[in-house]
């Protein structure tokens, strides 16, 4: 379907293909007709699928036939990345039209929070908040939502994974009953038919299965310790010319003594997480996009709102607890039909975790033992509860057969 047959208002026409927008993804197609014909609705759809643009485009064109200087429209989102990312696309899908959005998110200074009451007392048409923030803003009793049309509902998988139910249910009580709601989620657990069956009238609903990893991304996994993680790493970079290399972990402390020991032998390396204040984070993502930073250390929390073209390797230093989790990762390299390479280090206790990864994704991958002068291998087996050490043998490469994901030229 093209966006052209959806009778959308010319100035959003003119947005979107200024933006190089010409056909709809299989999320826009299947949620586009319905959002358009004012229907709540729910959908299941991952990162990467465009399914912003499915909500933004529908939001707009309201918008551009009916002008207002209300606010029209709140988005909850879980990350103030995320926030900003959408943010960001409303400014571009709306650049012929005369529409207002603002970010509404925690870790800034003073100026910041400033910056946002502003907004919310003065009129802005489109709200993009994380819960937390929003609330703090609303107990000072000048939110006004009395004219809201829409609330949006993105990644409600991950905001309730952090907590936030309660916030959200709080906030939908404080605004019109008459709207049309939006939900948006990666994974459609029991938690959120709760939370669905809450907020949705009578809802359509989208089911777009976990798309597996793009065809462009070389996966790969390696057996290894922990202890010798850090060499690794330094072996599969040693004589590439790689320019942008995301790396991932479970935890903020994990990320911080990553970054410190890569830091420590002498990388271009920083770390994102949400320690961090908001105007660091900014400055170290502009510096990664800019290539400034070839190494960026992040937590899974990061990897949704990560979307950066050109990275070259995405590594995970740790199996992601939750398989989806893995196709969000993977998913920052080879993007816009780009080629990239994923690799995953498995220790002797990930292994049945890594196992629900190739399931998912229906892919087995090879395993890689470690080079013999980092050190022994635990070998792959995921239905032991105990683990063999294995050597890397040097004559074999490892596995007969195997295409290494980098050579050295």
């Amino acid at each position: 379907m093209k966006f052209t047959d959806l009778k959308l208002h010319p100035s959003l026409i003119e947005s979107i293909s200024a933006m190089g927008f010409v056909e709809t993804t299989p999320i826009q197609a299947e949620t586009l007709p319905a959002i358009l014909d004012e229907k709540d609705l729910i959908a299941c759809a991952q990162t990467g699928t465009g399914k912003t643009a499915a909500f933004i485009i529908p939001v707009l064109n309201k918008l551009a036939a009916n002008p207002t200087k209300n606010t029209d429209t709140l988005i909850i989102v879980p990350t103030r990345e995320l926030a900003v990312q959408i943010d960001q696309q409303f400014e571009g899908l709306s650049y012929f039209l005369d529409v207002s959005s603002v970010p509404i998110y925690g870790g800034g200074d003073g100026d910041s929070w400033t910056s946002q009451k502003n907004a919310l007392i003065n009129g802005t048409n489109i709200v993009i908040a994380t819960p937390g923030r929003l609330m703090a803003h609303m107990n000072f009793g000048y939110v006004n939502f009395d004219k809201l049309t829409h609330l949006i509902l993105d990644e409600a998988d991950r905001m309730l994974d952090m907590g936030f139910f309660d916030d959200i249910v709080k906030i939908i009580k404080s605004i019109p009953e008459k709207r049309q709601n939006l939900m948006f989620s990666a994974t459609m657990p029991d938690k959120i038919r709760k939370l669905a069956h809450k907020v949705l009238k009578d809802p359509v609903e989208v089911n777009l299965a976990m798309s597996k990893p793009a065809e462009g991304i070389l996966q790969a996994a390696y057996m290894v310790y922990d202890p010798n993680k850090i060499a690794l790493i330094k072996s599969l970079l040693d004589g590439k010319d790689l320019k942008s290399i995301l790396i991932f972990s479970a935890t903020k402390k994990n990320v911080k003594s990553i970054r410190s020991e890569l830091h420590r032998i002498g990388l271009n390396v920083e770390e994102i997480h949400s320690d961090l204040e908001q105007k660091d984070r900014e400055s170290v993502m502009l510096s990664f996009k800019n290539r400034k930073v070839q190494i960026l250390v992040a937590t899974d929390i990061m990897a949704r709102g990560i979307d950066i073209n050109g990275i070259d390797l995405v590594l995970n230093f740790d199996v992601p607890g939750d398989a989806e989790d893995y196709v969000h990762r993977v998913g920052r390299t080879a993007r816009a039909k780009t080629s990239g390479v994923a690799i995953t280090f498995i220790n002797d206790s990930e292994q049945e975790k890594f196992k629900k990864i190739e399931d998912l994704i229906d892919l087995t991958l090879i395993k890689i033992p470690c080079p013999e002068e980092i050190g022994e291998s635990p070998e792959y087996n995921p239905q032991k509860r105990t683990f063999k050490k294995k050597k890397y043998h040097k004559k074999s490469g490892g596995k007969k057969g195997y295409k290494k994901p980098f050579s050295k030229k």
